[in-house]
């Protein structure tokens, strides 16, 4: 048994458990016509009404306890103060720097960064005002139409889901695209749609030696050369986000266009920094400061609020609960917005990349559930399809409702309908159907008790399924700068709980490294009849239909 497991707070958390388990919220709710207002919060513009939990008032205070035993508070008080929490990679997570608002000094091994930070945004500021007000043209003399960003993971999902979230405030005259799948069919389709003479591609990677990143940039730029003929028109079509000077010089780019980054900024919590030039690009860098300060507004409150009232405390907290004491391995994230339409897939990078973990800071074997699989798609489709089983399927879903008072396309009645579904589904997911109650509806409608009894079992809901609501004024760059930054304080939170490091992601390293072999196999391979014999059965037999296929059709 692990040392959380062994925790006072946790075995008080599993008795209580015991007696909780079977009650039902809506009988909370008979019970108590204040629980709305004991349950709910709010913080840089969001609030939070987690009341429709299987929470009593006993379980907050548990939860907390166990929080402050597994030293919460001071963990918190470590990543702003700059220490190396990232142990196994020996850095520090300082990604509230680059949205630091304050005049506050963050110290990085005795130096303060916040000039760097400043430097940087400065440039962002320079180079994406020329571009919108047409002063940075191609080699041909033409304004910049279309910006391709050529990126992966944290360098591609960010700055996607947010040009995507603030697509409203997007310049009329620019067009984004992204591109991140090293399929083939990605980069084509992408550049068929565009003039080469007009486009601007940002290569989005830290090494500038991604694989996937790299094979998408030179596509790219050979294409760039096949349309213009020219390759000396390379730096006026090519930017680099990046801290490999000598790779960004031997790509063909001025190191004069190469944003640069640092070390304590990990890939998934990257659109703060340089990697954000497509966002500050689409909307303008007044926007994208509204970006950063929405986030530092959160970045404070989770720093100085008492963790009973710490809204990304609160949230992870009842993960944790639902995790660990309910087994609910699955969390589901459904924005009733369109422009947040992304923000699910975002968050499952966010999320199961930092917690998807299996043993301690220690390196020891966990014996308990960590990070959930996070999945979702927005309101209202998903009531049309996933729903079904998160209300009468046999797993126990937990989800978050994130919505806007205000429509940024007020047209109709529609702002109020999707509100109307937003609130409905809660309240379903909570009450659920009797049998009385589906038998006093049924006889409305004219039905024989017969067809009533037949029909029950398929009719009725258990309902008592966890709900929190996070209710916004409208998705604005404030409003969604304070909603990213509370996701990433909550899966830290989370991860202190469960004592892993929520800032490494060793497990994605093995698939890349056999990637690199069994494609220089693969080429290697093309025009010759070799075999692969260096791997299981299995991967030797998919390598050798491949090497056939390709050998037969060039």
């Amino acid at each position: 048994m692990t040392t959380l497991t062994r925790l006072a707070a946790w075995q008080s958390l599993q008795q209580h458990h015991e007696q909780i388990a079977d009650a039902q919220m809506k009988d909370m709710f008979g019970a108590d016509p204040d629980r709305f207002n004991k349950f709910s919060l709010s913080a840089a513009g969001i609030f939070l009404d987690y009341s429709k939990n299987r929470i009593d008032e006993s379980t907050i205070p548990l939860l907390l306890g166990l929080a402050r035993e597994r030293g919460l508070q001071e963990s918190i008080a470590a990543m702003f103060q700059g220490d190396a929490i990232n142990s196994t990679e020996g850095r520090s997570v300082l990604h509230t720097a680059l949205r630091n608002r304050s005049e506050r000094p963050v110290m990085v091994e005795g130096s303060d960064v916040m000039p760097e930070v400043r430097s940087v945004l400065a440039r962002m500021r320079s180079f994406s005002d020329s571009v919108r007000e047409s002063t940075w043209r191609g080699c041909n003399g033409d304004a910049i139409t279309d910006i391709v960003n050529i990126g992966i993971g944290g360098s591609d999902l960010g700055p996607l889901m947010v040009t995507e979230a603030l697509d409203r405030y997007s310049h009329p005259r620019l067009k984004m695209h992204f591109v991140s799948n090293v399929d083939g069919s990605h980069i084509v389709s992408t550049l068929d749609k565009l003039e080469a003479e007009t486009t601007l591609f940002i290569i989005a990677s830290k090494t500038f030696t991604t694989q996937e990143t790299l094979a998408n940039a030179h596509t790219a730029r050979q294409w760039f050369v096949d349309q213009t003929g020219k390759a000396d028109g390379i730096p006026k079509h090519f930017v680099a986000l990046s801290t490999n000077r000598s790779e960004v010089e031997a790509f063909g780019i001025d190191a004069a266009n190469m944003f640069e980054f640092w070390d304590w900024v990990g890939g998934r919590y990257s659109l703060w920094s340089a990697i954000g030039l497509s966002i500050a690009l689409a909307v303008g860098m007044d926007r994208f400061e509204e970006l950063l300060s929405g986030a530092h507004a959160m970045d404070e409150h989770f720093m100085t609020a008492p963790m009973e009232a710490n809204m990304p405390v609160i949230l992870a907290l009842l993960t944790v609960w639902y995790n660990n004491f309910f087994g609910a391995n699955s969390h589901l994230i459904a924005p009733y917005d369109q422009y947040l339409h992304r923000f699910p897939a975002y968050l499952q990078q966010l999320t199961m990349e930092s917690n998807g973990k299996s043993v301690t800071r220690d390196g020891e074997a966990v014996d308990y559930a960590t990070g959930p699989i996070v999945w979702g798609e927005p309101g209202t489709n998903g009531q049309h399809a996933y729903f079904q089983l998160v209300h009468q399927g046999t797993h126990l879903i937990p989800a978050d409702f994130i919505v806007p008072l205000e429509s940024l396309n007020p047209v109709g009645d529609h702002h109020a309908m999707l509100l109307a579904n937003c609130f409905a589904q809660t309240e379903a997911l909570m009450r659920g159907k009797t049998a009385e109650e589906l038998a006093i509806e049924m006889k409305q409608q004219g039905a024989s008790d017969a067809e009533i009894a037949r029909l029950r079992g398929h009719k009725t809901f258990a309902g008592n399924r966890p709900t929190n609501t996070l209710v916004l004024g409208t998705v604005d760059a404030a409003s969604l700068g304070a909603l990213i930054a509370l996701y990433e304080h909550k899966v830290f939170a989370e991860s202190v709980v469960w004592g892993i490091n929520a800032f490494d992601q060793w497990g994605v390293e093995l698939g890349k490294q056999l990637a690199k072999t069994i494609y220089a196999e693969i080429g290697a391979a093309q025009h010759l009849t070799q075999h692969s014999t260096g791997h299981d059965a299995s991967t030797n037999g998919l390598i050798n239909m491949a090497i056939k296929r390709r050998t037969l059709v060039s």
